[in-house]
């Protein structure tokens, strides 16, 4: 996935959720955050953040805040480029063999998955989390209690009852990491019902990214602790 005009910048400060005060070339902006997300271990006055420029010219905002260096890491905290790179995974072949269909936002129940995914002999229904908070090399999801998340995994492992396959695709939004594991001490709810998920024969695959400022893509997958 790749962003088609970015810029670098200093972040300032995060009003409320939705927008940033950036300065670009020793201005003042204001800008869109793609990522209602706390964040706050990354958004930390004086970090480098880099912009993409909106070119429509209808927005209030002219640029979004879509990802931020910790350190010498690059972490790509946009929320809507997971389900993309997950998109150019399934259609490159690298998840699975054979993809005959690959629909984005499909229902099930009282769910709307992520992706609903047929081969010739396979029907798979799965759920796409992005992961953006790392401590000490261990990345973490969720960074805020999400019921939301919950009821997806629950949802997904009926699906996996019923007959389909069900996958969970954490995509960890940075490359340098240990290992992936659910943030229990922010949700116990969802390290919960992901662990009951698991033990159901849902899926779990935690897949990190080769990111820089002008995009990212899935290399590999890494080590889980559920």
């Amino acid at each position: 996935m790749k962003y088609t005009n970015t810029v670098k910048g200093i972040f300032i400060s995060r009003p409320n959720r939705f927008i940033a005060e950036v300065e670009i070339d020793g201005e003042i902006k204001i800008c869109h955050v793609k990522n209602t997300g706390r964040c706050k271990e990354l958004l930390i006055n004086g970090v480098t953040v880099i912009l993409e420029k909106n070119e429509s010219g209808t927005r209030k905002t002219e640029y979004d805040l879509v990802a931020v260096y910790k350190g010498d890491e690059l972490i790509n905290i946009d929320s809507q480029a997971p389900n993309k790179v997950v998109f150019e995974w399934l259609s490159e072949g690298k998840a699975f063999d054979g993809i005959t269909l690959i629909k984005p936002e499909s229902r099930y129940k009282n769910s709307r998955f992520d992706f609903y995914i047929e081969t010739e002999n396979r029907k798979i229904f799965a759920e796409v989390k992005g992961v953006t908070l790392e401590r000490d090399g261990v990345v973490l999801f969720p960074d805020a209690p999400t019921e939301r998340g919950v009821k997806h995994i629950n949802e997904l492992t009926d699906a996996k009852e019923n007959g389909y396959e069900a996958y969970i695709f954490f995509v960890v939004q940075m490359k340098k990491c240990k290992y992936f594991t659910p943030n229990e001490k922010t949700d116990p709810e969802f390290a919960k019902a992901l662990r009951n998920a698991l033990s159901r024969g849902v899926k779990v695959m935690a897949l990190n990214c080769n990111v820089n400022e002008r995009g990212f893509d899935i290399c590999g997958e890494i080590e889980k602790r559920i």
